[in-house]
């Protein structure tokens, strides 16, 4: 139940900048985030990030939506955002439950590059969680194969080609960036050895993968947020699920195999009007959420 409670004030105490009408707006907003209620944001960073990077999308959620109570993940910073991708899971939804416990009307996510995968993660092994929006910005749901500066850094002896070679072993795995990247070339090995992408896509055989999608689907909203220029997520098309097919040709979402199949949900979701795609052209992929536009075009509505 929500509770409005006005204070009425004689206009000789007021400043005069507030007789004058020029605060009335930021009353009338304080008192229409009274009444909405927004719900609570929580913000889940990428590979490389910490929390104190979403400065600016903190202040667009508040400028938009003022009173909302935003919180970024501070878990897994910069180089321990390496670590492997299940960990990260486990170790994300530890701080996140006791947000959602306190939220009676649900929270939003806004999950940002490899944020975004280990959301779906969450969201797919909590069973009682109660996300309304999940606000995937940037990030390779469909695995991840390309030549970028992240991979001359983090592997400067290996190029996209010959990858496969570490990433699917048992040492690979344990690299967070092994456990979703997705050589179209090697398809086999890739399912086989993957233990996070390969599994929640349910392309490997996955015992949970019943309750996986159930949980997923309690979701309200899927935003999938992406773009041509993103320069880092390749292709950009994983950002709203479409991936290379073994001539490294694009295969959009609505014809890959675990949308036909509606392996976790997609096909769902877009059923009952609950996918949406969001794509920008010219944002480099460490701008997302620093982005005004792109908050406002593809975020803001769904927040509130």
């Amino acid at each position: 139940m929500l509770y409005l409670r006005v204070t009425l004030w004689s206009s000789a105490l007021l400043p005069a900048d507030w007789t004058t009408g020029l605060l009335w707006p930021l009353l009338g907003a304080y008192l229409w985030a009274s009444v909405v209620g927004y719900k609570p944001v929580i913000i889940v960073h990428g590979l490389f990030d910490s929390s104190g990077d979403f400065i600016n999308l903190q202040r667009f959620i508040n400028e938009s939506h003022p009173g909302t109570n935003v919180t970024v993940i501070d878990l897994f910073d910069r180089g321990a955002s390496l670590e492997p991708m299940w960990k990260q899971v486990e170790g994300f939804k530890a701080a996140i439950y006791p947000i959602m416990q306190n939220a009676a009307d649900g929270v939003h996510f806004i999950c940002y590059s490899q944020g975004g995968l280990v959301c779906r993660g969450i969201l797919s092994t909590l069973s009682d969680h109660n996300v309304h929006s999940f606000i995937s910005l940037s990030s390779p749901q469909a695995g991840q194969y390309g030549d970028t500066d992240y991979l001359k850094y983090l592997f400067p002896q290996f190029v996209k080609s010959n990858l496969y070679h570490l990433c699917y072993t048992a040492l690979g795995q344990m690299i967070s960036i092994c456990n979703y990247w997705n050589d179209p070339h090697h398809r086999d090995l890739y399912v086989n050895s993957s233990d996070y992408l390969a599994l929640l896509n349910s392309e490997r055989s996955n015992p949970n993968s019943t309750e996986w999608k159930k949980n997923f689907l309690k979701i309200k909203k899927l935003v999938l947020i992406g773009g041509p220029d993103d320069g880092v997520i390749t292709p950009w098309q994983s950002s709203q699920f479409g991936f290379y097919d073994d001539n490294e040709t694009v295969v959009e979402m609505q014809h890959q195999d675990l949308y036909l199949r509606d392996v976790f949900g997609l096909k769902t979701l877009a059923a009952r009007g609950d996918l949406i795609l969001c794509s920008v052209p010219g944002v480099q992929h460490v701008w997302w959420h620093s982005n005004e536009t792109v908050f406002h075009t593809c975020m803001e509505k769904w927040l509130v």
